[in-house]
């Protein structure tokens, strides 16, 4: 196991450095100069002495592999440069926003993997009796209902006519503790309803074909009881593809959130990443890239280690 670890963790810090190697490439080898949209406005042409010293900023003025061997000497040190906008270090603003938009992620994910599991396995069970197809048809709604019209519903819902919980806006833990979870209920809820359906159908449909294989008609023949057989024998071989499903809706959600975020009006990091691009603030837009993407190859080292512990048989792969 120890091997298996070490393997996973040197493939992922290499594509780490691939990875952090390519946004510092794109970014600077497309076309048009960062610098002049910046300072461009639609009235107005930008001063020569203004460009000069935005781009003396950022590093611009320098040779190409002076900035990459500066852009690492601070990706080392954490040192993101500063927002063009407000001066403020971009780290600071990312590593602000980044638990908020974590927290929804998670308790959306938590919520959906505490509802899709139990339904699916319920429709594994029950295959074609009345169960399996009410788990069917609200793994369809779930499917089928977009984010935004999902949390756009919930914001007129609660707002409108069940007050139970705020209908936007953020408060941070430190602040209120409950209001905090009260504010983040409905975001969560937003995001788990299509986590909830996709879960339930890929832990069906893997269930379904584990309980097919051969070594569950052995256990039956030996008498075990159904109980038995299904979270003891099949329940730990058929996950591996939900969580395969779970690791990569984290990903996508690392980035997917600024329809949540803006719905709700939680200042996450998707908003962040808008604002960046809306005011071409260029360190905020290349930050929030390099983090997001370093974060997408942990959540898939993590995956990777959870296969790892329910199939042995994976780590002498």
């Amino acid at each position: 196991m120890q091997q298996y670890i070490l393997r996973r963790v040197g493939l992922a810090l290499v594509l780490v450095f691939v990875v952090t190697t390519i946004v510092f490439a794109i970014l600077r080898l497309m076309p048009g100069d960062p610098v002049l949209l910046i300072l461009s406005s639609e009235t107005s042409q930008p001063d020569p002495e203004a460009v000069a010293a935005v781009r003396a900023k950022l590093g611009l003025d320098q040779p190409i592999w002076r900035q990459y061997i500066n852009w690492w000497v601070g990706l080392v040190r954490l040192d993101l440069g500063n927002s063009l906008f407000d001066g403020v270090p971009v780290s600071e603003d990312i590593f602000k926003r980044l638990p908020r938009t974590l927290e929804i992620i998670v308790a959306g994910l938590l919520l959906g993997i505490v509802v899709g599991i139990p339904l699916g396995i319920v429709g594994a069970v029950y295959n074609q009796r009345w169960p399996d197809y009410v788990v069917s048809v609200v793994a369809t709604l779930g499917i089928s209902s977009p984010v935004y019209v999902l949390g756009t519903l919930l914001v007129l819902l609660f707002g409108l006519y069940i007050p139970w919980f705020p209908a936007s806006g953020y408060v941070s833990f430190a602040e209120a503790p409950w209001e905090h979870f009260r504010k983040l209920t409905l975001p969560a809820v937003a995001i788990a309803t299509g986590q909830a359906a996709i879960i339930a159908r890929m832990t069906r449909s893997s269930t379904l074909e584990v309980l097919g294989q051969d070594y569950i008609r052995s256990a039956r023949s030996k008498g075990l009881r159904e109980q038995v057989i299904l979270y003891r024998h099949a329940l730990a071989n058929s996950l591996i593809p939900v969580v395969t499903v779970i690791g990569v809706s984290a990903g996508a959600l690392l980035g997917g959130t600024v329809l949540v975020e803006f719905i709700f009006n939680w200042p996450g990091l998707s908003t962040l990443l808008m604002e960046g691009i809306y005011r071409r603030d260029y360190p905020i837009v290349q930050g929030i890239l390099v983090v997001t993407s370093t974060l997408f190859i942990f959540l898939n080292l993590i995956v990777d280690l959870i296969y790892g512990f329910l199939d042995p048989r994976i780590r002498y792969e």
